[in-house]
């Protein structure tokens, strides 16, 4: 095999990780699946050669032309889709969350290992050029002992409104938004093992009509179907001592913001804007880092997936992460709803 022949199932966060797949010179997207066929098609005219269309995806799991899929739908259909795609052999590239919640997360990871192929998390913030920089930063030591902290991912109108998926059972502004900052903090902190989590969640906008995606008025019968939190934060402990602070708003009435901080031994740093506090001979430094332009954090992501496919690099992503995120997020959802503290194995 010298290239990776791709499907692209679902045609929202789909396009840009399709764009990405198709642009690479050792990938090409084949295939694409969705319910709406004016979508597939409006995306289709984008890629670069013919692609056949789906409308279920256990027909297009069976295609011996594909190689790989790429699951980006709500998250109540990543584990169907992605086992099926497993089963037949597929590797498989999915979206955050790895699912709606833990035990489906651990049964897809149980079955991506067991058949062998490549299993990886699409993560546009883990991967984007600032967090890589980071992490390059925290490999090489500069931080020293990386022991607290704090994400945060906040909108003041931003609950998306054009699949009920997001607003339903499983759905939810933490698996959506907090899953982002959760996942690069813990990956920038060196992945320590949770042992315990407390937190807060509920909805205090969505289920009255306000607080969607650029102020749009959405009619009754849709928010009162609303099922899952608008808002939710709590605290991590890691088994190392180390601890994470960590929010996650849809909607609230503060400014937006995308922000990780980090507490080290020896340093410290801001995602936003990309900032260094160090302490040299004496005297604080504050060194803003001015980053050169660079691959789209897609692009990245679709390069380290071929790599793995063609040429048997170890993932950096596997779905492996993506359960312990799984297990941190339901922790903080149920520690939320129980109002204790919940221990994890």
């Amino acid at each position: 095999m010298n290239e990776v022949r791709a499907a692209i199932v679902g045609m929202g966060i789909g396009r840009p990780n399709g764009r990405a797949l198709a642009a690479h010179p050792r990938g090409r997207v084949v295939a694409l699946c969705d319910l709406l066929e004016p979508r597939m098609e409006a995306f289709a005219a984008e890629l670069p050669e013919p692609v056949k269309l789906y409308t279920d995806y256990e027909k297009m799991c069976a295609d011996p032309d594909i190689d790989a899929v790429f699951v980006g739908t709500p998250n109540q259909w990543h584990v169907p889709i992605a086992i099926e795609a497993v089963k037949q052999g597929k590797h498989v590239l999915i979206t955050k969350p790895l699912a709606d919640a833990l035990a489906p997360a651990q049964a897809l990871v149980d079955v991506a290992e067991s058949a062998g192929v490549v299993n990886m998390m699409s993560l546009s913030t883990r991967f984007s050029h600032a967090v890589q920089y980071l992490g390059q930063l925290t490999g090489e030591g500069e931080f020293g002992e990386l022991y607290y902290g704090r994400a945060r991912s906040i909108r003041r109108s931003g609950i998306p409104d054009w699949s009920l998926g997001f607003i339903q059972a499983g759905g939810g502004a933490f698996r959506d938004m907090g899953v982002h900052v959760l996942d690069a903090a813990w990956w920038l902190m060196g992945m320590p093992k949770p042992i315990s989590v407390t937190g807060v969640a509920g909805a205090k906008f969505g289920p009255r009509g306000q607080g969607y995606w650029h102020y749009r008025r959405q009619s009754e019968d849709f928010y009162r179907q609303y099922a899952a939190d608008d808002y939710g934060g709590g605290f991590i402990r890691f088994a190392n001592d180390a601890g994470l602070q960590i929010e996650s708003f849809w909607a609230s009435h503060q400014q937006d913001e995308l922000q990780i901080e980090l507490f080290g031994s020896e340093a410290g740093a801001r995602l936003d804007p990309l900032t260094l506090y160090r302490t040299v001979n004496g005297a604080p430094q504050d060194i803003t880092v001015k980053m050169p332009a660079a691959h789209k954090a897609w692009d990245t992501i679709a390069d380290h997936f071929i790599a793995c496919i063609l040429d048997g690099v170890a993932c950096e992503a596997p779905l492996r992460h993506g359960l312990i995120i799984q297990e941190m997020m339901e922790a903080l959802l149920e520690s939320a709803q129980t109002g204790r503290e919940v221990r994890l194995a």
